[in-house]
């Protein structure tokens, strides 16, 4: 029975152009492979690393379609294939964005359900209860503290060095000006 389905065989499929793969290319079906949330996290990161590869390109055609210093302008030709590369660009980050998209539903989907993700709670703000709490804990406190007179006696210490070279320069500029008198 197995030898009436083609694509379990691996068999050469013609293009038809809903599987989106070239004319030639062997389409083996069976169970999907599972894939590991790490695998998924590395694929996300890469295609975030793309994103932002993407995005910087898109920043520096945008930086070489403004117009020339002296006020002049490039030539139509030049805009167009500018104006197609950023196209281009822009089409390609799409696609990005709807593969991360779908990376990270596969990912919530794995990590199973759970409360609700507020992106907000993972941003600290300044006058926040979080932080106001950080500063009533004791190790912090004493840290700080001893950070604190760390720094202070780091500052007498160069101001000290800073005396001593005063001192130094002064000694040397007087024996220097005893040996001149003397020649």
């Amino acid at each position: 029975m197995a030898a009436s389905n083609p694509t379990a065989q691996g068999v050469l499929l013609p293009g038809t152009g809903t599987t989106g793969y070239p004319t030639g290319v062997p389409i083996v079906t069976g169970p999907p492979r599972e894939v590991n949330t790490a695998s998924l996290c590395r694929i996300g990161q890469d295609t975030m690393q793309d994103i932002v590869t993407r995005t910087t390109e898109v920043f520096q055609i945008l930086r070489g379609m403004q117009q020339l210093p002296n006020g002049g302008s490039y030539s139509v030709a030049v805009h167009s294939e500018r104006q197609a590369k950023l196209q281009e660009h822009l089409r390609q980050l799409t696609v990005l964005f709807r593969k991360l998209r779908l990376v990270f539903d596969k990912c919530r989907e794995k990590a199973g359900p759970g409360e609700p993700e507020v992106p907000l709670l993972h941003i600290p703000f300044v006058d926040e209860e979080g932080t106001k709490q950080e500063k009533t804990n004791p190790a912090l406190i004493s840290a700080n503290e001893e950070r604190r007179e760390l720094i202070e006696k780091l500052r007498q210490k160069n101001q000290q060095l800073k005396q001593v070279i005063d001192t130094l320069r002064n000694l040397i500029w007087d024996i220097n000006l005893m040996m001149s008198a003397r020649s």
